[in-house]
């Protein structure tokens, strides 16, 4: 692994290409290097994962309208949709943006925290469907998506972008355009350009995941991917891109991440300098063996409070229940203090009445219906009447978050036996009794108390389908799926699971397409 150093340039340097982030990532994705076998099993996890959480939103509104706007692409040769049969065929574009809508729209599939966070497996949907459209095969499918996990993984470990309020699918269209060159053997030269194109069109603000969120949570992700696919093929028809696209003088890093704030300052807006690593030629690319999955439908940062909260609410019950709590505290890191917790300052995250997209970005409310329920449903948690229950009311408006410096240092360490995304819990009863516990990892962490293997991926896929899909159709897509390395374009084409017929409701409101 070397690590480049990545910083903003005045237009006079004439920055040479090869010195350029967005070139020595077209070097990794033009590298014609093995997929080891161990990342080829990882591989079929996440896919396994994706349409587990995918198959379980298909009814969801964002889905229905992601999925109506794609069936206006239809396509002869196209790509194929979570939820329909084989012959109903879309642009790969328009497929990536339904496809990767469905899996995000619970919070529900894989996640990747470092100086940034990410959910890496927003990038199988744009691969999966340009291939299916190109008719490539399972082991260029797969050295497709380890592309994307790689490029993705080490942009969020170098480059932070929530600290600028940019929402972090902007390190998706770089990834997911790496992908897809590997995946369709292209050029440096053309993977450098679809790079940097995707990169400058998927600059968002974190908007998306503040005050009212919406759910542009769920299609923005998908918005990046297919992004990426046009930028792909402009870039193949001889288009290029803004170039450097990261290190520009009026670019990424001098005027929206790190070098505006120093502009501002009135200081030197060419630094400071990110450090991003990134796999040397012929190096295996491991990135998605770092990453790991949610048990619980909720943000990553609450996985491990969750568990906790299984733990302690027996505990609490027997210290007089939960009417007689005073309080509770968490005492957690920066980045869970101010985006899912009271450091925020967003009342709706104490709304009873907020969205789903809101209450699973509120730790407090997630915490309150762990203690008390024991249990975590990626419906049943978040359903209005759960959420307006007045015993649950009282408890989660008595519950905050605090910053503390130790679990914020834990969450950036680069030493995965220190890493740690959880919390230490105080609760004080009305008595003067005080509680405490704390988590470091969830139970389903790699490093965790019950780590997901293939047998974990399957059992997660059977109990978020198995009250959709046909137990026929379930198992068709298991047995297919585990021989992915061998596939041929014809049976890549029915890696999307099918809903049994009439199952699937729709947006039936007229829009422009």
């Amino acid at each position: 692994m070397k690590i480049h150093d990545v910083r903003a340039h005045p237009s006079k340097d004439k920055l040479p290409r090869e010195d350029q982030l967005a070139w020595k990532m077209a070097e990794v994705a033009a590298d014609p290097v093995e997929v080891d076998d161990d990342v080829t099993e990882m591989i079929i996890n996440r896919i396994i994962d994706n349409a587990s959480v995918a198959i379980a939103s298909l009814n969801r509104g964002p889905i229905k309208t992601a999925r109506a706007q794609a069936k206006a692409h239809l396509r002869n040769g196209g790509a194929t949709l979570f939820g329909l049969p084989t012959d109903t065929r879309v642009c790969a574009e328009w497929a990536a943006w339904a496809n990767g809508t469905a899996v995000r729209e619970l919070d529900f599939h894989d996640t990747f925290l470092a100086a940034d966070y990410s959910h890496p497996g927003d990038n199988i949907p744009p691969i999966l469907a340009v291939a299916q459209q190109m008719g490539k095969g399972g082991k260029d499918l797969i050295r497709g998506i380890a592309t994307g996990y790689e490029i993705q993984v080490n942009l969020v470990k170098g480059i932070c972008l929530h600290e600028h309020k940019i929402d972090h699918i902007a390190h998706i269209g770089p990834s997911a355009s790496a992908g897809l060159g590997t995946l369709l053997g292209l050029d440096k030269e053309v993977i450098f350009q679809s790079i940097q194109q995707a990169l400058h069109t998927t600059i968002s603000t974190r908007q998306s995941r503040k005050g009212e969120i919406s759910s542009w949570k769920a299609f923005a992700p998908a918005y990046a991917g297919k992004q990426a696919i046009e930028a792909v093929d402009r870039c193949m028809r001889g288009e290029g891109a803004p170039s450097p696209i990261y290190e520009g003088e009026d670019s990424i890093i001098s005027f929206i991440l790190n070098g505006r704030t120093a502009r501002d300052q009135g200081k030197s807006p060419y630094e400071p300098t990110y450090h991003v690593p990134l796999p040397g030629a012929g190096e295996s690319k491991r990135a998605i063996l770092e990453t790991y999955t949610k048990e619980h439908s909720a943000e990553y940062q609450s996985q491990a409070l969750i568990d906790l909260a299984f733990d302690m609410g027996p505990r609490i019950r027997d210290a007089g229940g939960f009417e007689n709590v005073e309080s509770i505290v968490l005492h957690t890191s920066h980045h869970t203090h101010y985006v899912i917790g009271t450091g925020s300052g967003d009342p709706q995250k104490m709304d009873p009445h907020a969205s789903r997209e809101t209450l699973d970005h509120s730790i407090m409310y997630i915490f309150a219906v762990a203690l008390q329920d024991g249990e975590w449903h990626h419906v049943r948690s978040y359903a209005p009447e759960r959420a307006q229950r007045p015993d649950t009311v009282e408890l989660w408006h008595k519950i905050s978050t605090t910053e503390d410096p130790e679990w914020t240092r834990r969450y950036h360490s680069q030493d995965p036996k220190e890493k740690a995304f959880g919390a230490k819990v105080v609760v004080t009863m009305k008595d003067g009794t005080v509680l405490e516990d704390e988590k470091a990892l969830a139970n389903a962490h790699p490093d965790g108390a019950r780590p997901f293997g293939r047998e974990e991926y399957i059992r997660k896929f059977v109990t978020l389908t198995e009250d959709i899909l046909d137990k026929s159709e379930s198992d068709r897509f298991l047995e297919l799926v585990q021989r992915l390395p061998d596939l041929s374009p014809e049976e890549i084409l029915t890696l999307n699971p099918v809903a049994p017929q009439g199952y699937l409701e729709e947006n039936l409101r007229k829009g422009i397409f």
